[in-house]
């Protein structure tokens, strides 16, 4: 079946070879009218530089978290931070550092790798995404050794939760009368064990202090008595009249439409002397309020996280939010979840392990399945070519613990393409190999490498070398990181294997000749000169 395969491709390509010599215009066109209909997808391309864009899928739980984040309350600023620091302190700079052979030494470099998989680090540290000469790589530095708090983090109950009632409030609250594990209770319950947590805080609970301002006993809720409207805890008016009265019932949590009438006031409230409670800045964006004062809809419960300076602290932090947002929402039997600003960056990090073993998984049975049909389906050559470039990859790990090179998206993709390139150092040896009629496999893995040897190294290793070698010099660390180190290491490795490690490997367990493939070569060679060289 191989050979009648092999002769079949021989065919094909003689024929398409004579169809291109004979009609040369006709191929030109073509590929002129390929070239033209695919540059057509340049009209539909669109640039777009938002990072949430980038780095996120819109079907990710984080993006839909932000999406309905943003559609419910106001949206996130940034606060302007200014570091002034010393002039003692000496500047970040950047300095990226560099961290073989029979089958015994490709062995050990493969026991090597397997054992550092693991300790590979998952992230993307942003200091990489600036210029190695850029001034926000000190700013970094200066965030990281004197910054005191992390990340604010917003507990977000989703609309539907009942505020009005006795049951909802104490769910949520954390004051007197509150459950024990509400939602309130459990994030500051949570704090008391930030190092594991990551929560930093007691939240800030716009319900508690609700409760505070419209106490008969505070002077912060009050109305004029003619009109009904807000009178500010400031106005000195005898007409101005305390909310609720100084009875047992009026000293009791607001419910049903008591809460609802105050809480508007509440919310627009600005704090000054004699009241330290108003709303209106701390929760304007806190309550999404129903038109009409018809009801509470979604709302947030802000505190903040420990100081997260590396990738895999941001990770840990997303991975507890969740966790403690999950036992809430069992708890108070309404959805409730965790949102951060950095949350839609660093979900993917969740999975990247899963995604890598999956992606990397299917790439090499698609090398698998390809080689076994272009090598005549001869199976046990391709599990052979497959073999390598699974060891270059697992060696890749290696490279990448030693030179310090994060798991991330763009490492992820770059290790998909490193099973492609690595496809061009083995399956031409391989394919030389199946194809040779020496009667042993040492003379055939001799005459592979003979072959195709210098086409490898001088058609696909040095071809490559000069477009790496570029990269070494961009001042971008992120093409020095993920591509000039990345690529640098997947030629080398491709190359050690396939022109070294590979040979020998098929000296000792290549597959056997083909008798079908050398009665063909022989018919074919009969009577020629490259019978008498084969036979020499």
């Amino acid at each position: 079946m191989g050979e009648r395969f092999e002769n079949a491709l021989r065919i094909l390509f003689s024929s398409w070879g004579s169809f291109c010599v004979r009609h040369p215009s006709l191929v030109i066109l073509g590929s002129l009218v390929v070239v033209a209909a695919s540059s057509g997808g340049l009209v539909y391309m669109r640039i777009t530089t938002d990072p949430v864009e980038l780095w996120s899928s819109p079907a990710s739980q984080a993006r839909q978290e932000k999406d309905y984040f943003d559609e419910h309350f106001g949206p996130f600023f940034r606060t302007a931070q200014l570091i002034i620091t010393t002039p003692l302190i000496e500047p970040y700079v950047y300095s990226p550092y560099f961290g073989g052979s029979d089958v015994a030494v490709f062995v050990g470099i493969l026991s090597f790798s397997i054992s550092v998989v693991d300790k590979v680090d998952i992230g993307l540290d942003q200091k990489l995404s600036m210029p190695d000469d850029s001034y926000v790589l000190q700013y970094f530095k200066n965030l990281s050794m004197y910054l005191h708090t992390g990340a604010p983090v917003y507990f977000v109950v989703e609309d539907g939760h009942n505020y009005t009632s006795p049951e909802g409030q104490s769910a949520v609250c954390g004051g007197v009368g509150c459950n024990n594990d509400s939602l309130v209770q459990q994030v500051y319950s949570a704090s008391l064990i930030s190092n594991y947590t990551t929560i930093a805080f007691t939240p800030s609970s716009w319900l508690d202090d609700y409760f505070d301002w419209v106490k008969p006993q505070s002077s912060c809720c009050r109305f004029y008595n003619a009109s009904g409207a807000f009178c500010n805890a400031s106005v000195v008016n005898p007409s101005c009249v305390h909310c609720r009265p100084m009875t047992p019932s009026g000293k009791q949590r607001p419910e049903g439409d008591d809460f609802m009438q105050f809480l508007p006031m509440f919310l627009s409230d600005n704090p000054n002397i004699k009241c330290g409670k108003g709303g209106h800045a701390a929760y304007a964006s806190a309550v999404d309020l129903y038109p009409k004062g018809a009801g509470v809809g979604a709302t947030y419960f802000m505190t903040y996280h420990t100081i997260l300076k590396e990738s895999p602290d941001y990770i840990e932090a997303l991975k507890m939010a969740r966790i403690l947002a999950a036992n809430i929402t069992q708890t108070m039997g309404h959805k409730v979840f965790a949102y951060s600003i950095f949350y839609v960056f660093y979900e993917q990090y969740l999975t990247i392990a899963h995604d890598t073993a999956m992606n990397l998984s299917l790439s090499l049975a698609s090398i698998f399945l390809v080689s076994t049909v272009l090598l005549g389906f001869e199976l046990w050559a391709a599990v052979l070519v497959t073999l390598t470039i699974a060891m270059i990859l697992v060696n890749m790990f290696g490279v990448m613990w030693l030179w310090s090179i994060s798991l991330n998206a763009i490492s992820l993709v770059n290790l998909v393409m490193c099973c492609g390139i690595s496809v061009e150092f083995c399956s031409h040896i391989v394919r030389a190999f199946s194809i040779s009629v020496k009667p042993s496999r040492a003379e055939r893995a001799e005459e592979a490498l003979a072959h195709m040897g210098s086409s490898v190294f001088s058609g696909i290793t040095l071809t490559k070398f000069g477009g790496i070698l570029i990269l070494a010099l961009s001042k971008s660390q992120i093409f020095q990181v993920f591509y000039f180190r990345m690529f640098l290491a997947i030629v080398l490795l491709g190359a050690a294997h396939g022109l070294i490690f590979l040979p020998v490997l098929l000296s000792y367990i290549g597959p056997s000749v083909n008798k079908a493939k050398v009665f063909a070569a022989n018919k074919r060679n009969a009577g020629t000169e490259r019978e008498r060289l084969l036979n020499y």
